[in-house]
């Protein structure tokens, strides 16, 4: 960054924090607060001037010029709420910033335009942005103790201050052509629906604003449909194309195999997992260490790694785990002060420490280009989420060659092509139940910030310290982002993405019971109803009828909960509609959930009977103790649902359970000697 630019940053935080009642950039962004020294206004304004000359300059990329028609001939087909789908470095923001301009007034009065991103940085970054481009517009913030005046040609504004109280109010929907969201995949959020229906976009409405919603992965964690506030995705680019076209850096990818157990580990908001319990499974010191020891073997030459942890425990202890091995790292948390935070990332940018660990913080909306690897010590279902972990090391940068992202902990299996999809569970369909965490006092969390600086940078504690000895550690490389997907793109079966007890009963057909019966099913759609563009997973639930009902069929018709565009979509939404029926009792979760400890358990009398009298007729009996209450239970699912023929028999039955205590064996011995360092993969 240009010092110029770098004064144009500076400045306009300390506007934030400086004009608490309003933050009007207006023209060359010469503010009456600043003002009162005119040495300093003349050296600001000539430095924007400078900055909106450079903007002017600005020469767009084929593609972000294709993005920009894309949206254009889709309101001229009279489309309203429009979603563009971008990978992480394709340049979002310089895109919808010069879309404002080219979208025309849909009245006399209907100029202004609406921003709104729900991350400081976010907003920091649009304003800038609109402040360069645009130097004869009005641009305001509406962001914490900052309130716009609501007239503005353009307002930047953050969806939890635009929501709060009545500061929506102010904001005439009459007077606006456009509303633009970043980072959209939140867009069904509560917040941004409210945000919505004032503006008139809730549903489709000839007379309100255009919507133009822009992110870089199009679906979400919990499955909800997008397709609830917009419309149509105009316009798709994932970042595999932009690596083929040379805008994006090359990835290459090493996933290892650190035993962390994940079983036990509930879903948490959003369809991810529990913080606590994940923080719990994976913040352990052997973890840590082998995740230090595992980049030093794979990456210990790279010059910027980012660090993804679970929470601030987590982040302390990893950093502190690099700097007992003699590594400069260094923490970024979301209590970090801002000017703090600033001079953490411009050391980083200047490769003063190679490792900078965060949790949450690095996700959206920064611009590291220089990071060249990435350490993913935190796991996550969600695919979003994976794809901007890793959109982090993508941007081009001189003298990078690629990016080598680590894997500690199966995240990857996910999946990492991004197919944006307006498909999924419809938000109105979820039974609410509002939580909600009280908030410490800034004071008190600011004083953890510095408890956690002082274990970790002050600590005595040399290398010798960390735990002793060698261990064996699984690594699968790919030596690019094509490897890959080539090698996750196959079937993978539900339980790598699902917490609960799915049972595939037919090619791409999968069910899940609860205990009156009534089931959920998940399958692909006929080939030819796939070429009719209809979405290729489709969701629908199955309810059992009271026995007093006059039926033939105990069964009531299937009722359709999701269309999807891929398998993991679909399993997440059809998740995020059995997690919200748990309350009614229909799918309670220490039913469904694969990690309960029932499970485990040996047979009940009565499945081992149902099973050897009817599944197994013929065959050699089954036992209590050669198959748990879990797996029966699976299996008398599948029976039920006409899975037939699909059971392994006894044998491979006992061999399994054999080869599970030969593997204990083993890892009891392998933990009692233990080998990293330069690492072969294990063969077990």
């Amino acid at each position: 960054m240009s010092v110029i630019m770098r004064r144009l940053v500076t400045a306009t935080r300390t506007l934030s924090l400086t004009t608490p009642r309003s933050s009007i950039w207006r023209g060359s962004l010469s503010i009456p607060s600043l003002s009162r020294s005119n040495c300093h206004s003349r050296s600001f304004t000539s430095s924007v001037r400078l900055a909106n000359a450079l903007s002017q300059q600005i020469q767009l990329r084929d593609y972000q010029e294709e993005c920009i028609q894309s949206v254009l001939a889709a309101i001229n087909q009279g489309h309203k709420r429009l979603g563009v789908s971008l990978a992480t470095g394709a340049g979002k923001t310089v895109i919808f910033t010069h879309l404002i301009d080219r979208i025309e007034p849909r009245s006399d009065n209907a100029t202004q335009t609406l921003i709104i991103a729900h991350r400081r940085e976010l907003v920091e970054q649009a304003a800038r942005h609109c402040a360069n481009t645009y130097p004869h517009k009005t641009v305001e913030v509406e962001m914490g103790n900052v309130k716009a005046s609501g007239i503005a040609d353009i307002t930047v504004a953050s969806l939890q201050s635009i929501i709060s109280g009545d500061r929506l109010l102010k904001f005439d929907p009459s007077r606006f052509k456009l509303v633009l969201v970043d980072e959209a995949h939140h867009i069904v959020a509560p917040g941004y629906l409210r945000t919505l229906e004032h503006f008139g976009l809730r549903q489709k409405q000839v007379d309100s604003p255009h919507l133009v919603g822009v992110s870089a992965t199009f679906s979400r964690a919990d499955g909800l449909r997008l397709g609830a506030a917009i419309d149509e995705i105009v316009y798709h680019k994932d970042y595999v194309d932009m690596i083929g076209d040379k805008w994006l850096s090359d990835v290459i990818f090493t996933t290892v195999d650190s035993s962390v157990d994940l079983s036990n580990v509930k879903k948490g908001a959003g369809g991810d997992f529990d913080i606590a319990q994940l923080s719990s499974a994976v913040n352990s010191e052997v973890t840590n260490d082998i995740a230090v020891r595992t980049w030093y073997a794979k990456a210990g030459n790279r010059k910027s790694t980012l660090v993804f942890c679970v929470d601030l425990a987590h982040v302390a202890d990893m950093t502190a785990t690099f700097r007992r091995y003699g590594y400069d790292a260094r923490f970024v948390t979301s209590d970090t002060p801002a000017k703090e935070r600033a001079d953490i990332l411009d050391a980083f940018k200047r490769f003063e420490f190679p490792v900078l660990v965060n949790c949450g913080v690095f996700t959206e909306g920064t611009d590291i280009p220089n990071i060249d690897c990435i350490l993913m010590a935190r796991p996550t279902r969600s695919r979003n989420l994976l794809i901007q972990m890793i959109g982090r090391g993508m941007r081009l940068y001189p003298g990078k060659e690629n990016c080598h992202i680590i894997d500690m902990v199966s995240s990857l299996a996910t999946g990492i092509v991004t197919t944006p999809t307006l498909f999924g569970l419809d938000p109105d369909l979820l039974v609410e139940e509002a939580s909600v965490e009280d908030m410490k006092e800034q004071g008190e969390r600011r004083a953890e910030e510095e408890a956690r600086k002082e274990i970790v940078y002050h600590s005595t504690e040399r290398p010798n310290s960390a735990p002793q000895g060698e261990w064996a550690v699984t690594f699968t490389e790919y030596e690019s982002v094509f490897d890959l997907i080539a090698d996750s793109s196959g079937e993978r079966h539900i339980r790598s993405i699902s917490q609960y007890s799915w049972v595939m009963i037919g090619q791409d057909k999968y069910v899940i019971s609860g205990p009156d019966g009534s089931y959920v099913k998940l399958e692909k759609v006929a080939p030819e109803e796939e070429e009719q563009g209809v979405p290729p997973w489709v969701a629908y639930e199955v309810r059992t009828l009271p026995v007093s009902t006059p039926s033939k069929s105990p069964y009531a018709s299937p009722r359709e909960i999701l269309k999807a565009e891929t398998f993991a979509d679909a399993v997440h939404g059809a998740d995020s509609f059995l997690a919200s029926s748990a309350g009614q009792g229909k799918y309670p979760r220490n039913f469904i959930h694969r990690g309960m400890k029932w499970r485990d358990d040996p047979a009940t009398d009565g499945q081992i009977k149902f099973i050897n009298r009817t599944i197994r007729r013929g065959q050699e009996p089954v036992e209590p103790t050669d198959v748990t209450r879990g797996a029966a239970s699976d299996m008398i699912t599948k029976f039920k649902h006409g899975a037939r023929g699909r059971f392994a028999d006894l044998s491979a039955v006992k061999k399994r359970k054999k080869k599970q205590i030969l593997l204990f064996e083993k890892d009891k011995r392998l933990r009692e000697t233990v080998s990293v360092g330069s690492v072969a993969a294990m063969a077990l």
